[in-house]
């Protein structure tokens, strides 16, 4: 198994303090964004090495970055340009997930947005993909109507195996929130180009999965913790704030 890390956005809702570096690397306490993510997945025995995707703006401050921190985690950990310059022409998150796999087509692969910190570990979404032999997402019930509907939401049946996922819906069919988190099956991620070309939307990393679940069975592991996105100026502050209260897992 790898690790894929999404960090080829431009984050346009916190500039100017991303406007010419990446999200991704700002500072949450004593460490960065992509660093609280990678010391977790670096203990999980499945997972080989990290691949992080970026774009061309980035790529030379991501590269300072890893060579700074050489020897710091047991995996390897590799980065990819995905040639965008701008937020305008960016890829997407599901043909930077199609950009990384082309690397090793025949690996199992974590799929995490790099603009997350959590208080728990992906350990136990390893171990359910695993034990259910099938491509999997995170889920975790969202109780505000309009926070569901600037998500993907999903409903699933007794063995939590997903019978349809909606992209930003207006009526959503449940309560169950999707975050940014993905175990697809080396197989499943084969098919990313047939789901482009059958009009699957590239932007939101989630369209992958609602076609998918169309294809084949994806199921859905129980968020066991908080997570918490940094998409603004105010959910930024909020994650600082959070830290200094604790909240996060220390691996």
């Amino acid at each position: 198994m790898r690790t894929i890390i999404l960090a080829a956005g431009y984050a346009t809702r916190l500039y100017p303090l991303t406007e010419n570096y990446p999200k991704p690397l700002l500072d949450v306490g004593n460490k960065k964004i992509i660093e609280w993510l990678l010391d977790d997945v670096d203990q999980i025995a499945e997972i080989r090495e990290h691949i992080i995707v970026t774009n061309h703006k980035f790529y030379d401050i991501f590269a300072r970055w890893r060579q700074e921190n050489a020897g710091r985690w047991r995996r390897p950990v590799h980065l990819i340009d995905d040639g965008t310059t701008d937020n305008d022409h960016r890829l997407g998150a599901v043909l930077d997930i199609a950009t990384a796999v082309k690397e090793a087509p025949e690996a199992d692969c974590l799929v995490l947005a790099g603009d997350n910190v959590l208080d728990f570990s992906f350990r136990g979404f390893v171990d359910f993909f695993y034990k259910k032999q099938a491509s999997c997402v995170m889920c975790h019930r969202e109780p505000l109507l309009w926070k569901r509907q600037k998500t993907g939401i999903i409903a699933v049946d007794e063995e939590d195996r997903i019978l349809t996922m909606q992209e930003k819906p207006k009526n959503p069919v449940s309560d169950l929130a999707v975050p940014p988190f993905y175990c697809y099956r080396a197989g499943d991620l084969a098919r990313l180009d047939r789901a482009v070309e059958e009009g699957c939307a590239t932007d939101a990393p989630g369209s992958f999965v609602s076609w998918l679940c169309r294809q084949t069975d994806v199921y859905a592991y129980r968020m066991p913790g908080r997570r918490y996105d940094i998409g603004d100026m105010e959910s930024y502050r909020n994650v600082l704030e959070q830290f200094e209260k604790g909240s996060f897992l220390q691996a």
